[in-house]
């Protein structure tokens, strides 16, 4: 206790010298007004640049290249704000930002707050919002969450969906791909929109499709890729998504389009975000109108870097939280979207995304917020204040991934030769069920022999995602492929489908990343951020080469959506009603849950995972009276089980009712 008292101060003493110092030399601007504000009459700028000691705006009549057409003083307002009004009608115009800092001028930059940009976002572009919407944008409905527990995350890559010749998509590559029906692949099966739909997944995980700087949006012959974890301008789409980069009504427009038609389908769609570092650093928009203020620095004044990226955002600086709250708030009501995915969440402060939770929850309460509790290196802020898995109970509806269970079934990311408990490796049963628990206290859990959390960490099941792969590392496909390499490629089909298994039937939150349903590889490339499409694209023809398999994975999602005992809603359920089975057998899991304590009319069920290379018989006194709904990695018609065998790599789910 005294130990975390000292914490706590130290924590304290850092935010209150920190924020001293910056309420002195950067006042908060509390106003929502920022960036531009169109009318056919006027056009109002207001931008905070607190240290500037003048501040000028440009006007363009084209998105790159070109001399400004006008040149305009913005006058000094309060609270360290700086503002303009242009009368008369500007729309179509370019415009950027420029200070002068300690007497030198700096980069001409949109403002951070820009909703609309050019080419390549170098200048923002004065647009009527409401001429962007799509018909029928204002009856756009949501599909209702209920609970963060009912959602299936399907993570995607704008890109990837469209790319290939096989997804017979005509818009490749663009949002307006994934809004395309009716699609298929060379042998007649559905692609794309129609895919997700049928695939029985609830919510959309799009990789960022915010403005980012990778990807050159001028040169629309050249083939470019980037995940586009390297935010240029927040609060606008990505260029090279749009079927126009110059137009920055076009980007807009569209990804409503496609917002509008996952919505239309009953799809949910999430955006993933990166508050947490920008792509560039000194010649970022935020620095270069307000030097240093938006970052962590160490103290010898460089920037700190727990991002990996070059730099790390202070989300606990006053005007950073309020740009990363009103950026959200903007997705939403403008956009309406209906989820975020933080990057790098761990880098966050608690306090901002607990503020961001409760504003978000406000205006969509079944919003769904979840992220990475973890950073990519040390960050100045002191743990206790940040959002890491170890603090995922003081986070306020917001979901951590779970690295427990993920490398628990596969092996370490970091080692490429690492087995899990489906490639059978042993003494990862604790992992395991820490990870089908979802995280939270279970007194049959050993936390001693659990890979990386020594404890529980969730406040509830919606504390955590539950996973096995995502965009980052080797595909699963691959993992096993790399790993496992004394099994034959049909025993590693079958490890695939354990540990898919094991996700789509645990606790928390499931997530799939794109192309598991029909075994997606990337040929062996572990980090395909700027991988060119022969990597990254999506194959469609691999679902009718695996036909058999994505068949599985179409019947385990709709196992789950069908039975709430797979959805516990409270840690107290999890806690009261899973019951672990002590069988003795190394490699072997198995469980049991009281289907009908939470509403379910299988009113107990097994789950059994052997994840060994051997066959095992599950002992007559366990399963005695259960019916079949799954036998050794297949969906199967009920049958009265007195025995059962598993074979090697394999799961079952027994039941009754």
């Amino acid at each position: 206790m005294k130990m975390l008292f000292s914490i706590l101060l130290t924590g304290a003493a850092f935010l209150s010298a920190e924020a001293q110092s910056d309420k002195e030399e950067y006042p908060e601007y509390t106003g929502k007004d920022l960036g531009l504000t169109y009318t056919p009459q006027q056009s109002s700028f207001r931008i905070w640049a607190p240290t500037a000691s003048k501040v000028q705006l440009k006007l363009y009549a084209q998105p790159l290249g070109g001399t400004a057409t006008q040149t305009i003083n913005l006058k000094k307002a309060e609270q360290g704000s700086w503002t303009a009004t242009l009368d008369g009608d500007h729309l179509g115009e370019y415009y950027t930002f420029s200070i002068k800092y300690k007497g030198d001028w700096l980069d001409e930059v949109p403002d951070p707050y820009a909703k609309a940009v050019g080419t390549n976002g170098k200048r923002g572009m004065i647009i009527d919002l409401a001429a962007t919407n799509p018909p029928g944008w204002d009856k756009d409905v949501a599909p209702v969450l209920k609970s963060p527990n009912d959602a299936i995350l399907y993570e995607l890559h704008v890109r990837d969906a469209s790319i290939d010749p096989s997804s017979g998509i005509l818009h490749k590559g663009k949002f307006l791909g994934l809004t395309e029906t009716g699609t298929r692949n060379r042998q007649g099966q559905l692609s794309g929109l129609d895919h997700l739909v049928e695939l029985g997944v609830t919510h959309i995980h799009l990789l960022p499709v915010f403005d980012f700087n990778s990807v050159d949006e001028s040169d629309t012959v050249k083939k470019q890729y980037n995940w586009g974890y390297d935010p240029l301008n927040f609060n606008t789409p990505e260029g090279s998504y749009a079927t126009d980069a110059a137009d920055g009504r076009v980007r807009i427009k569209e990804f409503k389009q496609l917002v509008k038609a996952f919505h239309d389908k009953g799809l949910s769609v999430v955006m993933d975000v990166v508050y947490n570092h920008t792509g560039l650093t000194e010649r970022s928009n935020f620095n270069q109108l307000v030097p240093g203020y938006y970052y962590r620095h160490k103290p010898d004044g460089s920037f700190s870097d727990a991002t990996a990226c070059g730099n790390e955002t202070a989300s606990e600086k006053a005007m950073m939280r309020k740009f990363i709250l009103e950026s959200v708030l903007y997705w939403v009501n403008e956009y309406h979207v209906d989820g975020f995915r933080f990057d790098l969440m761990g880098v966050h402060d608690i306090e901002t995304m607990n503020l961001i939770s409760r504003e978000l929850h406000k205006i969509k309460p079944g919003i769904l917020l979840y992220g990475e509790g973890w950073t990519a290196g040390a960050s100045p802020l002191p743990d206790s204040l940040r959002a890491l898995k170890k603090n995922a109970a003081q986070l306020d509806r917001i979901a951590v991934f779970s690295d427990d269970i993920r490398d628990g079934l596969k092996g370490s990311v970091f080692e490429h030769a690492d087995k899990g408990f489906v490639s059978n490796k042993p003494e990862m049963e604790e992992s395991i069920k820490f990870g089908i628990v979802a995280s939270c206290p279970h007194p049959q859990v050993d936390y001693s022999k659990v890979n990386y959390s020594k404890a529980p960490y969730a406040a509830g099941p919606w504390s955590t995602i539950t996973y096995v792969e995502c965009h980052d590392n080797h595909t699963l496909f691959d993992k096993l492929a790399i790993s496992a390499t004394t099994a034959t490629a049909a025993e590693r089909i079958e490890m695939q489908k354990l540990a898919l298994t094991i996700v789509l039937t645990s606790q928390g939150i499931p997530f799939l990343h794109a192309g598991t349903e029909f075994l997606r590889g990337k040929k062996g490339v572990e980090n395909s951020y700027k991988s060119p499409d022969s990597i990254n694209a999506i194959d469609w023809n691999l679902k009718t080469i695996n036909r058999d398999y994505y068949k599985y994975l179409f019947q385990l999602t709709r196992l789950r959506k069908a039975h709430p005992a797979f959805r516990m809603q409270t840690a107290e359920q999890i806690k009261d009603h899973i019951e672990f089975f002590n069988s003795g057998m190394k490699g072997v899991i198995g469980y049991k849950i009281n289907g009908a304590a939470v509403g379910d009319n299988w009113k107990e069920i097994q789950l059994w995972f052997n994840g060994t290379n051997e066959e095992k018989t599950i002992p007559a006194s366990l399963i005695g009276g259960t019916q079949s709904a799954l036998l050794n990695n297949r969906i199967v018609m009920p049958v009265k089980m007195e025995k059962l065998v598993l074979k090697a790599f394999s799961c079952a789910i027994l039941y009754k009712d």
